[in-house]
């Protein structure tokens, strides 16, 4: 069993059926293996929350890498871009929400959360041509992953591809 496997029953757990669902015989249920398996990739709730957390916030860094090209203004651009590709995704969308609720029991387990957040937020203002208008974008395309988070219906294809354009067009003027 992959430990992305055991990532996914746990996220899709939580999602579902909140964090009292988050135990460790719910998960090596849902992901069709035995506690034994489980605890073999994760050897308490604890450090499967962390690799929750962890895989997060890894795959929102490679993504934003993804688009990041170093000119002025690419930062926010590639965090516009990494958001909606993320969102748009199979099954991606609630991975942050899911990781962020199982973390919020504890606040040990919530700091790289913390820390990435300031991170991606806590950019060089020097770094945009309109750090203000950067700043804005990048909270709105906050606040539509957390919409999308908890209501991924919500917008359609195009509606998010309208979104997005509308959000990168504010960062050219």
């Amino acid at each position: 069993m992959k430990k992305n496997a055991l990532l996914d029953a746990a996220e899709s757990l939580l999602f579902e059926h909140g964090t009292q669902a988050l135990t460790l015989a719910a998960v090596a249920e849902r992901a069709g293996v035995s506690k034994g398996g489980l605890l073999y990739h994760f050897s308490s709730k604890e450090a499967l929350v962390k690799a929750m957390v962890a895989r997060v916030i890894e795959e929102f860094d490679e993504v934003i890498a993804s688009f990041y090209d170093g000119t002025p203004g690419s930062y926010t651009r590639a965090y516009v871009e990494a958001t909606f590709e993320i969102i748009s995704g199979e099954s991606r969308a609630y991975r942050r929400w899911s990781a962020i609720t199982a973390a919020a029991t504890d606040p040990e387990l919530a700091e790289p959360l913390n820390q990435a957040m300031a991170r991606w937020h806590g950019r060089d203002p020097g770094e945009d041509p309109d750090p203000a208008s950067a700043t804005i974008v990048r909270l709105a395309a906050e606040g539509l992953w957390e919409v999308v988070s908890h209501a991924p219906e919500i917008y359609g294809a195009e509606e998010l591809a309208a979104l997005k354009q509308r959000l990168l067009a504010l960062l050219q003027r």
